[in-house]
């Protein structure tokens, strides 16, 4: 009986899966876009002043939600809603404490902004002053759309999710930055063009909630106390930790145009921005299955957690170890898309391809540690990370530039990852690999492994050599599929996909 539950909490999660990787592939696609929007229209200098405004932004939204969007997605599916629930009273816990955090912050961003421009911009950048106070003038903006995707998430089904954040919000923001960078050249009315999605988003969130609370409905809004300490119980110990996962590349942008100036932070966002491109698979899995990893855990229920986990770190092995692989091998081929002076970064951008290899390998480590509630190990795994990051970063940068920011970065990612993987490992108490983790990795590796050596020796490691790479992955697909075996595994998956929709599960 526990086999056949566990079996249907798999096809739950591969349905989930499945339409959170076609939103993961949207958004990347748009995010790579606007990487080359902000590099082609503004160039190095420009596109760092652009990066810079938006990492500065992601740190202080991280700081300022205070970890309750995590705790949405782990307390809202633990509750009931509808108008008779009790979910609607977790949302003002939610949202007061980081919206006023967020106009606190604001206000003091706007006084600040001459010294904080300063520091961050280059005195040749035009208008550092007026980028500083547009971010601050944002960024509660940015903390209600992130609050808001949240409770959607957990209350909706994933494709009201998907549509807001991996469709309206990735595609908007290219077309207003380009529209910007291509007319004006104005890296200040790009930032605005970035940020006026995020405005409609928080409206499209609102309307979508409503309704499964019960808002208005009669469903009680005012939170108890016993609320409030449960959910900030939780909440507290992510702060800290989302701060430092959202700032990621950003802390190593920001570090880069303190330290190397702001040509060198350009380079960096470029490299990062294909780096986190490869990481929206387990992005899309993480928002699909999260809910439902607090449900199971919830219940106590830890052998279909694990074979969730599993499963789904195997379809991440798949989808991205063959970009990380690529990246690495064909960085100049690859960087030389946004613009000759790029290639620059291509030792940078292989060093971070070879440690997203690691952040695959362990797979959603770090949600299962926070949907079963033990936050505070998640935020030792990102401190060591931060930690890592700064202290190599500040030795490094100044010397090395780029490459030194990429290294100090690449290994924080390690030594977070086997810190979580270990910490969730004992917490679940259940095997977090498996076989067919372990030939996923090998295949991929062996095939995408000889596929670049052939193509580096025929062609190298530019454009030309990546094609050729590309067409023997794409010949070995097309064999692959054709057996039929492959083809009636695929079929399975398929069928229980769409079993799964039509029980409306």
């Amino acid at each position: 009986m526990t086999a056949t539950v566990d079996r249907g909490e798999t096809r739950r999660s591969a349905r989930s899966a499945a339409i959170g990787l076609v939103g993961a592939a949207a958004s990347g696609l748009f995010g790579f876009v606007l990487a080359v929007v902000v590099t082609r229209g503004y160039g190095p200098a420009g596109a760092g002043a652009f990066f810079t405004a938006v990492g500065l932004l992601t740190v202080a939204c991280a700081v300022c939600t205070l970890g309750a969007e995590t705790g949405l997605l782990w307390s809202l599916p633990r509750r009931r809603t509808g108008p008779d629930g009790d979910a609607a009273r977790m949302v003002p816990v939610a949202l007061i404490p980081p919206l006023v955090l967020a106009g606190v912050a604001a206000v003091a961003g706007l006084l600040a902004a001459p010294q904080l421009a300063a520091v961050l911009f280059d005195p040749a950048t035009a208008g550092g002053r007026r980028l500083v106070q547009l971010c601050a003038v944002g960024l509660p903006v940015l903390v209600a759309v992130g609050l808001l995707l949240a409770t959607v998430r957990a209350v909706r089904p994933i494709g009201a999710y998907v549509s807001v954040q991996f469709f309206l919000l990735p595609i908007g923001r290219p077309l207003l930055v380009g529209l910007a960078a291509f007319t004006s050249g104005a890296v200040l009315l790009g930032m605005s063009g970035w940020l006026l999605p995020a405005v409609i988003a928080v409206l499209v969130c609102a309307a979508l909630v409503v309704r499964p609370l019960g808002v208005g409905a009669g469903a009680a809004v005012r939170p108890g106390r016993g609320d409030w300490r449960t959910f900030w119980r939780f909440a507290l110990p992510r702060a800290g930790s989302a701060a430092i996962d959202a700032g990621g590349m950003w802390v190593g942008v920001l570090l880069a145009a303190i330290l190397a100036g702001p040509a060198a932070a350009g380079l960096f966002g470029a490299v990062g921005r294909y780096v986190l491109a490869g990481q929206l698979a387990l992005q899309g899995l993480r928002v699909a299955v999260a809910p439902q990893l607090s449900r199971l855990l919830g219940e106590d229920r830890r052998t279909a957690a694990a074979a969730v986990h599993r499963q789904l770190t195997t379809w991440a092995l798949v989808l991205s170890w063959p970009v990380y692989l690529l990246l690495a091998v064909f960085a100049p081929g690859f960087l030389s898309v946004f613009g000759p002076e790029f290639t620059a970064g291509a030792a940078a951008m292989t060093w971070l391809s070879l440690a997203m290899l690691v952040n695959v390998a362990v797979g959603n480590v770090q949600t299962l540690l926070l949907m079963s509630g033990r936050s505070g190990l998640h935020l030792l795994a990102a401190a060591a990370n931060l930690v890592v990051t700064v202290s190599l970063g500040l030795w490094w940068i100044p010397q090395y530039g780029v490459s030194g920011a990429a290294v100090a970065w690449g290994t924080g990612i390690v030594v977070e990852n086997l810190i979580a993987w270990t910490a969730a490992r004992i917490v679940i108490g259940r095997p977090l690999v498996d076989r067919s983790m372990l030939i996923a990795a090998t295949a991929v590796s062996t095939v995408v492994g000889a596929a670049a050596a052939l193509a580096v020796a025929v062609a190298g490691r530019d454009v030309t050599g990546l094609g050729y790479a590309l067409a023997t992955l794409a010949v070995v697909a097309a064999g692959t599929v054709a057996l039929p075996g492959t083809r009636r595994r695929l079929w399975r998956g398929a069928s229980a996909i769409r079993g799964i929709r039509q029980k409306g599960g």
